[in-house]
Protein backbone atom coordinates (compact mmCIF):
# COMPACT_ATOMS: atom_id res chain seq x y z
CA UNK A 1 0.00 0.00 0.00
CA UNK A 2 1.23 3.62 -0.68
CA UNK A 3 0.97 6.76 1.15
CA UNK A 4 -0.37 9.81 -0.53
CA UNK A 5 3.13 11.44 -0.89
CA UNK A 6 4.53 8.21 -2.66
CA UNK A 7 1.28 7.66 -4.89
CA UNK A 8 1.91 11.42 -6.22
CA UNK A 9 5.30 10.53 -6.74
CA UNK A 10 5.10 7.59 -8.88
CA UNK A 11 2.76 9.14 -10.76
CA UNK A 12 4.86 11.90 -11.96
CA UNK A 13 7.37 9.97 -12.42
CA UNK A 14 5.80 7.04 -13.93
CA UNK A 15 4.06 8.49 -16.82
CA UNK A 16 6.91 10.67 -19.36
CA UNK A 17 5.01 14.11 -19.83
CA UNK A 18 3.40 14.02 -16.47
CA UNK A 19 3.51 18.24 -15.74
CA UNK A 20 1.26 18.13 -12.22
CA UNK A 21 -0.45 15.64 -10.38
CA UNK A 22 -2.75 15.89 -6.94
CA UNK A 23 -5.34 13.16 -4.73
CA UNK A 24 -8.39 15.18 -4.20
CA UNK A 25 -10.63 14.84 -2.01
CA UNK A 26 -14.54 15.51 -4.23
CA UNK A 27 -16.18 15.90 -1.45
CA UNK A 28 -14.65 18.89 -0.48
CA UNK A 29 -12.81 20.10 -3.25
CA UNK A 30 -9.51 20.26 -1.26
CA UNK A 31 -6.31 18.25 -2.43
CA UNK A 32 -4.87 15.92 0.35
CA UNK A 33 -1.44 16.20 -1.54
CA UNK A 34 0.04 18.08 -5.06
CA UNK A 35 3.17 17.68 -6.46
CA UNK A 36 4.19 19.60 -10.04
CA UNK A 37 2.67 22.16 -11.58
CA UNK A 38 4.00 25.59 -11.45
CA UNK A 39 3.04 29.57 -12.14
CA UNK A 40 0.99 28.44 -15.12
CA UNK A 41 -1.02 25.62 -13.53
CA UNK A 42 -1.93 25.95 -9.70
CA UNK A 43 -2.64 22.23 -8.62
CA UNK A 44 -5.08 23.45 -5.91
CA UNK A 45 -7.21 25.59 -7.98
CA UNK A 46 -7.35 22.79 -10.30
CA UNK A 47 -8.11 20.20 -8.06
CA UNK A 48 -11.07 22.30 -6.85
CA UNK A 49 -12.49 22.63 -10.15
CA UNK A 50 -12.33 19.64 -11.36
CA UNK A 51 -14.10 18.50 -8.01
CA UNK A 52 -16.72 20.04 -9.88
CA UNK A 53 -16.64 17.66 -13.04
CA UNK A 54 -16.60 14.65 -10.93
CA UNK A 55 -19.70 15.54 -9.13
CA UNK A 56 -21.22 16.53 -12.31
CA UNK A 57 -20.72 13.03 -13.62
CA UNK A 58 -21.38 11.31 -10.45
CA UNK A 59 -24.61 13.43 -10.25
CA UNK A 60 -25.29 12.54 -13.84
CA UNK A 61 -25.04 8.84 -13.66
CA UNK A 62 -27.27 8.68 -10.68
CA UNK A 63 -30.11 10.75 -12.52
CA UNK A 64 -29.61 8.21 -15.45
CA UNK A 65 -29.82 5.21 -13.67
CA UNK A 66 -26.53 3.76 -14.51
CA UNK A 67 -25.23 1.01 -12.75
CA UNK A 68 -21.45 1.53 -13.69
CA UNK A 69 -18.61 3.02 -12.39
CA UNK A 70 -16.58 5.75 -13.20
CA UNK A 71 -13.11 4.53 -14.11
CA UNK A 72 -11.58 7.43 -15.16
CA UNK A 73 -12.43 11.52 -17.03
CA UNK A 74 -10.43 12.39 -20.01
CA UNK A 75 -10.32 16.77 -21.12
CA UNK A 76 -8.06 17.45 -23.65
CA UNK A 77 -6.64 20.94 -24.20
CA UNK A 78 -4.44 22.43 -27.31
CA UNK A 79 -1.33 21.16 -25.53
CA UNK A 80 -2.11 18.97 -22.29
CA UNK A 81 -4.29 16.16 -21.18
CA UNK A 82 -6.22 16.24 -17.68
CA UNK A 83 -7.04 12.81 -16.36
CA UNK A 84 -9.23 12.06 -13.55
CA UNK A 85 -9.35 8.80 -12.16
CA UNK A 86 -11.61 8.08 -9.42
CA UNK A 87 -10.28 6.07 -6.35
CA UNK A 88 -12.64 2.92 -5.67
CA UNK A 89 -10.76 0.64 -3.20
CA UNK A 90 -12.34 0.59 0.61
CA UNK A 91 -10.34 3.46 1.75
CA UNK A 92 -10.92 5.98 -1.49
CA UNK A 93 -14.29 6.29 -1.54
CA UNK A 94 -14.78 10.58 -2.58
CA UNK A 95 -11.27 10.50 -3.52
CA UNK A 96 -9.86 11.01 -7.30
CA UNK A 97 -6.30 10.81 -8.64
CA UNK A 98 -5.57 14.11 -11.10
CA UNK A 99 -2.73 13.88 -13.90
CA UNK A 100 -1.80 16.71 -15.78
CA UNK A 101 0.64 15.73 -18.90
CA UNK A 102 2.20 17.42 -21.68
CA UNK A 103 -0.09 16.51 -24.93
CA UNK A 104 3.17 16.04 -27.31
CA UNK A 105 5.46 14.35 -25.05
CA UNK A 106 2.43 11.85 -23.40
CA UNK A 107 1.17 8.60 -24.23
CA UNK A 108 -2.63 9.01 -22.85
CA UNK A 109 -3.03 4.29 -22.53
CA UNK A 110 0.55 4.62 -20.40
CA UNK A 111 -0.72 7.27 -18.59
CA UNK A 112 -4.38 5.56 -17.69
CA UNK A 113 -2.84 2.36 -16.85
CA UNK A 114 -0.21 4.42 -14.57
CA UNK A 115 -2.87 5.68 -12.78
CA UNK A 116 -4.88 2.45 -12.78
CA UNK A 117 -2.09 1.10 -10.92
CA UNK A 118 -1.31 4.06 -8.33
CA UNK A 119 -5.18 3.75 -7.40
CA UNK A 120 -5.26 -0.31 -6.77
CA UNK A 121 -1.98 0.56 -4.25
CA UNK A 122 -3.05 4.09 -2.90
CA UNK A 123 -3.83 3.97 1.08
CA UNK A 124 -5.32 6.84 2.61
Amino acid sequence: MASVEVSLKEMMAGVEGAVGAAVVDYTSGMALGTLGGGKDLDLNIAAAGNTDVIRAKVRTMEELGLKSQIEDVLITLGSQYHLMRLVTGRNGNGLFLYLVLDKSRSNLAMARHQLKRVEEQLEV
